[in-house]
């Protein structure tokens, strides 16, 4: 089939590549290149660079009127969006004959909106999925086109997860559209009643409270992974965490209760976690031993 292709982070790109290969993609459109690193400096979107090394027509408009023509005169039997990043006017859902799918990180209704993955693991769910749904101008509340169960391992981040549910949901969306050619497609109406809600995230949410309980803080430090970090404050300073482990202690929440081999033990509102990796403000990665050593972290210091 003619495939409009609409996405723009890493976890687009083999569903780009899956669709590539089955069917001719006409045009993909992405978002325009963002100042990224520390220096600032503009870079292309992982969609935007894998789809020039595939040799395929690449279009990065501010907004999607301004390509309005160029979409038109491709003639795409089929819309497919991943991550994309906008929601869609209704002219660019209509272009296609038959409409556009929209490949999403969760078993929808479930954690609809821009951040499932991390509310996945931050809830402590044993599962979550990859859905492929019509696209319609209610965020991700189409009609569902198929569904496939993905588990989610004790040690996941969100980064690795989100890896496994790009890799599943590339072939998910394979056969969907294999379907939508073939006219067998089953839409499944969602159940509103049963739908949650998961904002975008800020770089104020990576935000350790220590009045959380361990288990809870332990999973929300890998679903800040990798962005936009769990961080916390010594002496007033940011201080990133990039992993914790669940241990026994007491104490006043954010209170440094002792050093530990590889790093340091903190007490939350119910138990207590060892901090095991770090990164200062301005610093590289460390072990939280490491840390310790070189910023005096002594005991009865409170952390936040």
């Amino acid at each position: 089939m003619r495939v409009l292709f609409l996405g723009t982070p890493r976890f687009a790109v083999p569903s780009l590549e899956a669709v590539a290969k089955a069917h001719q993609v006409v045009a993909v459109v992405t978002q325009p290149n963002r100042p990224a690193g520390r220096g600032r400096h503009l870079a292309s979107p992982p969609v935007a660079v894998r789809a020039r090394e595939l040799g395929l027509p690449v279009l990065q408009p501010e907004r999607l009127r301004e390509a309005r023509g160029a979409l038109e005169a491709a003639e795409p039997e089929v819309g497919v969006v991943v991550a994309y990043g906008r929601l869609l006017p209704g002219w660019l859902l209509r272009l296609p004959k038959l409409g556009c799918v929209n490949l999403h990180p969760s078993l929808l209704p479930k954690y609809r909106g821009a951040s499932p993955v991390q509310a996945a693991i931050r809830h402590g769910d044993p599962t979550t999925g990859v859905t492929v749904l019509r696209v319609t101008e209610e965020l991700d509340a189409g009609d569902i086109l198929g569904q496939k169960e993905v588990s989610i391992l004790p040690e996941d981040t969100t980064g690795t997860l989100e890896a496994r549910l790009a890799e599943e949901g590339a072939q998910l969306l394979l056969e969907v559209l294999g379907a939508l050619e073939r006219s067998q497609v089953q839409p499944k109406p969602q159940d509103p009643t049963q739908a949650s809600y998961c904002g975008k995230l800020s770089k104020e949410d990576g935000r350790i409270s220590w009045q959380q309980s361990a288990q809870e803080l332990e999973r929300f430090v890998r679903a800040m992974d990798p962005w936009p970090v769990a961080y916390t404050l010594h002496q007033g300073r940011p201080l990133r965490v990039w992993k914790v482990r669940v241990t026994d202690g007491d104490g006043e929440p954010g209170q440094v209760l002792h050093l530990s081999p590889q790093g340091f033990v903190v007490a939350t509102g119910s138990g207590a976690v060892e901090v095991v990796e770090v990164q200062p403000a301005s610093g590289k990665r460390m072990s939280g031993a490491e840390y310790a050593r070189g910023y005096r972290l002594r005991p009865g210091e409170r952390l936040g």
